[in-house]
């Protein structure tokens, strides 16, 4: 009595799928965490929280802004700058032309609050996208 088998190579379909899951939830996470620091963000004029965007590059999904406020933003100016700043006051024209004197702004952490309140949002999705790949 002899044994036999087959057996299906399969893992071209499996490595696709895989990809495709892993691109999704990329997408997925970008937008969520791209949405919530729009929400984080001030809204004077709301350039900057519109400036948020995401890239997926392979297994990596990047979140930030191209803004140059955005860095402000972030991390504070002048005397409220998370790292230490400028400790004077000084003085820049808006867009309308009007001057303004200031010691700086206080850093709102948009973006990293965005990332800390979203990733258990993005955990579960990461888990529904690759929990249909077998």
């Amino acid at each position: 009595m002899g044994f036999s088998y087959t057996m299906d190579d399969n893992s071209k379909e499996l490595s696709s799928a895989l990809e495709s899951a892993v691109a999704a939830a990329l997408h997925e996470c970008g937008g969520e965490f791209v949405a919530q620091a729009e929400r984080n963000s001030r809204k004077d004029t709301g350039d900057t929280a519109r400036s948020f965007d995401y890239a997926v590059d392979g297994d990596t999904v990047y979140v930030g802004s191209n803004a140059e406020n955005a860095i402000w933003e972030e991390f504070g100016t002048g005397i409220h700058a998370e790292n230490g700043g400028r400790s004077t006051p000084w003085s820049y024209k808006d867009r309308e032309g009007n001057w303004h004197t200031t010691n700086g702004k206080r850093g709102t952490r948009a973006l990293t609050k965005a990332m800390q309140s979203k990733a258990p949002v993005a955990e579960k999705i990461v888990k529904s996208k690759l929990g249909g790949v077998s």
